[in-house]
């Protein structure tokens, strides 16, 4: 039987432009839904008449607008990180609840656990402690989003969902180094310093702490899945199932770039949070969401789009 979901609905994407954006419109599109993406230059959706606008007439709206960087990003703006995504997130769901949107879907981020989370995450671990510092205003405002989803559940019955997305990497990632992310700081790093024949490349922190990663398209996956079967207050972790160490990440990339030079660790760098492995069974139970593309695989196709993008 076809699934008619998204036939013809107005499904509103903020931040379609962008990273997860510009794989999630093209997919939706071709099932039939009327993709609207506002402009950040256009669209303030930190000033409230703005958010009215653009959700006037919307089935859906997915929330993917974000301000984002890595930790040094972090770290050096916490007050616009913290301002920035709390106003979108406020004005944008409070607009769409009084337009009678049909359904929210809201992506919050790893970064709202708190720092020392029992591994696997668990979606009920979520309020057991503070964040990690350094990216604790991010993860705050976003987590609030969740807050504010249960709230207007409860209150009016409007349809919102909250994902968890772990750290996402892929083609066409934000490779520069002022807010990326670890795997596209990582390849620009190593194919650069081959470009250059450079004997060293210089990493942060100690390489202990462990990450997950999720693959662009499978996020996108999980998106859509959630959007179409998903409809509880509960939020929702979207992973990969796997754990590594930074030390292994970067090795790993350094063989896949054929980088022959040698790590060096920036100890005066700080590390993030301990550990990162998500507890993936309530996506797989709820909507059946299980991440599809093998590790070495994505890296492979997000060096490989990286060296391209910057013959």
């Amino acid at each position: 039987m076809k699934n008619n979901f998204w036939q013809d609905k107005k499904v509103l994407v903020t931040g379609g432009a962008g990273f997860v954006g510009s794989f999630l419109v093209p997919r939706i599109q071709k099932l039939g839904a009327k993709v609207f993406v506002p402009r950040s230059k256009d669209s303030d959706l930190r000033i409230q008449v703005n958010c009215k606008k653009v959700v006037k007439g919307m089935d859906i709206v997915i929330h993917l607008a974000a301000k984002v960087g890595g930790i040094g990003f972090n770290m050096k703006y916490p007050g616009e990180m913290f301002y920035d995504n709390l106003l979108m997130g406020v004005y944008l769901m409070e607009e769409a609840r009084k337009a009678k949107v049909q359904k929210f879907v809201a992506l919050g981020t790893i970064c709202a656990y708190p720092k020392y989370t029992p591994v696997p995450f668990k979606e009920e671990d979520l309020w057991n402690g503070y964040p990690e510092e350094t990216n604790a205003p991010y993860g705050l405002a976003k987590k609030m989003l969740l807050v504010q989803a249960q709230a207007y559940r409860k209150q009016y019955g409007f349809n919102a969902i909250y994902l968890l997305p772990v750290n996402l990497y892929g083609s066409g990632d934000k490779f520069d180094p002022s807010v990326s992310h670890v795997i596209p700081a990582l390849v620009k790093k190593f194919v650069d310093a081959k470009r250059k024949n450079l004997s060293e490349v210089i990493v942060w922190g100690t390489g202990k702490p462990t990450r997950e990663f999720l693959y662009v398209e499978d996020a996108v996956e999980a998106i859509i899945r959630a959007t179409e079967f998903y409809n509880k207050e509960d939020p929702v972790n979207l992973g990969a199932n796997f754990e590594i160490s930074i030390k292994e990440l970067a090795e790993l990339i350094g063989i896949l770039v054929g980088f022959k030079g040698k790590i060096v660790w920036d100890k005066t760098k700080p590390d993030g949070q301990p550990r990162r492995k998500l507890d993936t069974s309530r996506a797989r139970k709820e909507f059946g969401f299980t991440a599809k593309t093998d590790f070495e695989e994505g890296l492979k196709k997000t060096i490989e789009w990286y060296k391209s993008a910057t013959q």
